[in-house]
């Protein structure tokens, strides 16, 4: 491999192997990053006071790392609301209805600019938000026409690199990959047909070159470029552009050396081969989410000089790495590249931060876990046992095995018994409403700061279960009769008990374990604490009846009763891996499908079981895709087709691209299922239209993650566009997501509006 004069590697010998990890979560112990933001946009702390939680986040970063051994840094992973729009931002690559950049010095201006790009303001929706691949991480989609110009006017990366520098911590800064930037970005509306955002690729490879220069300059010997799109069958077919993409950047006469890093899969031969042939000098792989990466490696004769950064820890779960198994295994590497470094197989963004916060676990459960830190810990161990042979530290770290204690015989036996009736609802079954375009709402309502102190307290025993209940009640009340006066015609209870909707099932399920504080970020400033899905799934009793049929009590509208998926639970939840997740999706099925009974008998005739996650967990690659579906449509059908004919099933899904899935979701035979559509500019609207949907479908008609209240003619053109695409007798009119993050001012009116938008539109319905 012939290369230019770049900066001095820190990469490793046969005899010295190194350690690193591709990011850290960025949150801080305590939620620092979101307390600091919330209070920010509030207007209750300053721009300077934000940037300082922020630069003591980062120090504290660089710090656990160099404390657990990591001996190669990693910067510029730390982010006020997400990466992909970091990037966005760094190059300019704005959508017009933004303001353009601040003045040099205006942080307020810029830091404005910035939040409104991922939260929208009254004059400009936010940007599309959507899964980062397979997890549940959200992103926000990148905007693109022919007339954006790529240009570098940030210097967040330079800045956070010498900011540490500064601190005493070299670091390697990491940058988001310029293909997959681009084929992750959007044409944006006004872009003619046809038009791809990969053509602005040479554009935007000057502007990287740019800001390479600027890194070397300041003092960076090394530089990650992230191109997790290799993993998917688009990233795949595009090697083509691959090559031109580092033949380009590798070729620069100035510059640090750069790693190359992939993850959420193998990559495949063709692409290795290409990275292994261009003047690059590291590659990483993830070596933990398939087992092709290695066969790519004999495929391609190994790396021969090009330095390989082995991901043999998994950054996306949390169970304890078997150390002896992954000494084996780098022992194999060791033949394929002459230079390793060991790595968590991606960031550990997806893990909470530190195992040791957490005091409430069963002693040997928590012996099979690691988080982050951790996770760090084992990378920096596996390092030394390559480079020094300390058997000793590692003989009995062999992993989070799970045995028989986790296990329930009662679980297996119900499932083996099950005929192939148990998967199938009656054909023959009503419509779920008589009336066009009815109204509803996801399920939650805004969790008040009094209901997260009651629920608290509750918690800690200093509030009576009788005085907690009795608030729940109260609240439910207040929600029913709110819905009732804007004009709702299905209503919700509100969810005023359930903390969020994996956790709250996850406590009432045997199986499950949850966290103290067990924190990871989801999207900004939201963070959620997925449970640890360990052993077989069982439901001891009854989960939402009580409130559920205490709701619909209290009104002669129909209630839906709230559930969360068996995919979705499994999404959001850190689970077993000692059998496959199709066995265990059917285990948390069929739980809920006695739960769904039970609320039927309740009086309950609207069920909703939410399968937010059914297009995360889709593979990355097609060829896995038909297995995924089968065993996730299968626990699906499991948990819902014990009902009547009369009984109306619902699901929900949210942000994320559906269009490879519309068979999947036809295949759930849900009677109305909603969907989000508002960021994504109503594009599931149009694949469902062409498909003649019998069913009732809900496309989302506004943003409920952005603070902006919609104006009723929005909504109003919005349902217009669906009924010129799906009869208006199918159509469902509901925001795009549960409304638990918002405030009640803002909800009342944006549920008004809805309701006022769809009068406006039956009212020009054909007989109406």
């Amino acid at each position: 491999m012939s290369t230019p004069t770049p900066a001095t590697s820190p990469g490793a010998s046969r005899s010295s192997v190194r350690s690193t990890v591709h990011g850290y979560p960025r949150i801080g112990p305590d939620r620092e990053l979101k307390r600091a933001s919330e209070s920010y946009w509030r207007g209750a702390t300053t721009a300077r006071e934000l940037d300082a939680v922020a630069a003591d986040l980062r120090r504290g970063v660089y710090a656990q790392l160099r404390e657990a051994g990591i001996d190669d840094i990693p910067s510029n992973t730390f982010s006020y609301y997400d990466h992909v729009l970091d990037t966005a931002v760094l190059f300019d690559l704005v959508p017009s209805r933004f303001a353009p950049p601040a003045a040099a010095g205006d942080r307020d201006e810029e830091l404005r600019r910035y939040f409104a790009l991922a939260r929208g303001d009254q004059g400009a929706p936010p940007l599309e938000m959507t899964k980062w691949f397979d997890t549940n991480y959200h992103y926000l989609v990148p905007e693109l026409s022919p007339s954006t110009r790529p240009r570098l006017v940030g210097d967040k990366p330079v800045a956070e690199f010498r900011e540490a520098a500064a601190a005493g911590f070299p670091t390697r800064p990491v940058l988001l990959g310029p293909l997959t930037f681009l084929l992750l970005s959007k044409a944006a509306d006004e872009a003619p047909g046809g038009w791809e955002p990969l053509q602005l690729l040479d554009q935007l490879l000057d502007a990287y070159a740019q800001l390479l220069g600027d890194l070397r300059a300041a003092g960076a010997t090394e530089v990650q470029l992230d191109e997790p799109i290799l993993a998917t069958d688009e990233g795949r077919a595009a090697v083509g552009h691959l090559e031109r993409v580092y033949q380009r950047l590798g070729s620069l006469t100035e510059r640090p050396s750069l790693l190359v890093s992939t993850y959420f899969g193998s990559v495949g031969a063709a692409a290795l081969r290409v990275l292994k042939d261009s003047p690059v000098e590291a590659v990483g792989l993830d070596l933990v989410t398939d087992d092709e990466g290695v066969d790519d490696l004999v495929k391609v004769s190994g790396l021969g000089g090009t330095r390989l950064v082995a991901g043999v820890v998994d950054g996306r779960n949390v169970w304890r790495a078997d150390v002896p198994a992954a000494v084996a295994g780098l022992g194999t590497l060791l033949a394929l590249a002459d230079e390793l470094t060991v790595s968590t197989s991606c960031s550990l963004l997806h893990v909470p931060l530190d195992l040791d916060a957490e005091t409430s676990l069963a002693p040997e459960l928590h012996g099979s876990l690691a988080f982050a830190r951790q996770k760090a810990e084992e990378v920096a161990l596996l390092a030394r046992v390559l480079s020094e042979g300390v058997e000793a530290e590692y003989a009995d770290r062999n992993g989070g095995a799970r045995g028989p204690a986790f296990t329930d015989a009662r679980v297996r036996a119900r499932l083996d018994a099950l005929g192939p009736g148990a998967y199938e609802r009656p054909q023959e079954r009503g419509l779920p409403t008589d009336t066009p375009l009815t109204t509803t709402t996801i399920g939650s309502f805004p969790q008040t700061s009094e209901l997260r102190r009651a629920r608290a307290a509750y918690r800690r025993g200093e509030l009576a279960e009788d005085a907690y209940e009795g608030m729940l009640r109260e609240e439910i009340d207040r929600v029913v009769a709110l819905q009732e006066e804007i004009g709702l015609d299905v209503l919700v209870h509100g969810e005023p008990e359930r903390n969020d909707m994996v956790q709250y099932f996850a406590e009432r399920l045997e199986g499950y374990a949850t966290t103290e504080n067990g924190w990871v970020q989801s999207y900004g400033s939201r963070c959620v604490r997925p449970p640890i899905l360990f052993g077989d799934v069982s439901r001891p009793g009854p989960m939402t009846v009580e409130w559920t049929a205490y709701a619909q009590s209290r009104t002669d509208r129909p209630v839906k009763g709230m559930l969360t998926g068996p995919v979705t639970m499994l999404a959001w939840s850190f689970v077993r891996t000692d059998q496959p997740l199709g066995e265990t999706a059917r285990q948390v099925g069929l739980a809920l499908r006695d739960e769904v009974a039970d609320l039927e008998r309740a009086g309950i005739r609207h069920v909703q079981v939410d399968e937010a996650a059914l297009r995360e967990l889709l593979p990355l690659r097609e060829e896995r895709r038909g297995e995924y579906l089968d065993w996730a449509v299968s626990a699906f059908r499991l948990a819902t087709s014990g009902v009547s004919p009369s009984t109306v099933i619902h699901t929900h899904m949210c942000y994320s691209e559906f269009g490879l899935i519309v068979g999947g979701i036809d295949a759930l035979d849900a009677d109305v299922t909603s969907v989000e559509a508002a960021r994504s500019r109503m594009e599931l609207v149009r694949d469902l239209g062409g498909r003649g949907r019998g069913r009732g479908i809900g496309p989302g008609v506004y943003d409920i993650h952005s603070p902006r209240v919609p104006p009723v003619e929005e909504i109003e053109g919005a349902l217009r566009l669906m009924v010129a695409h799906v009869d208006a007798g199918n159509l469902w009119v509901n925001p795009d997501c549960g409304l638990k993050t918002r405030g009640y001012a803002e909800v009342e009116q944006a549920l008004r509006n809805m309701v006022e938008a769809a009068r406006r539109v039956r009212a020009d319905l054909p007989g109406a």
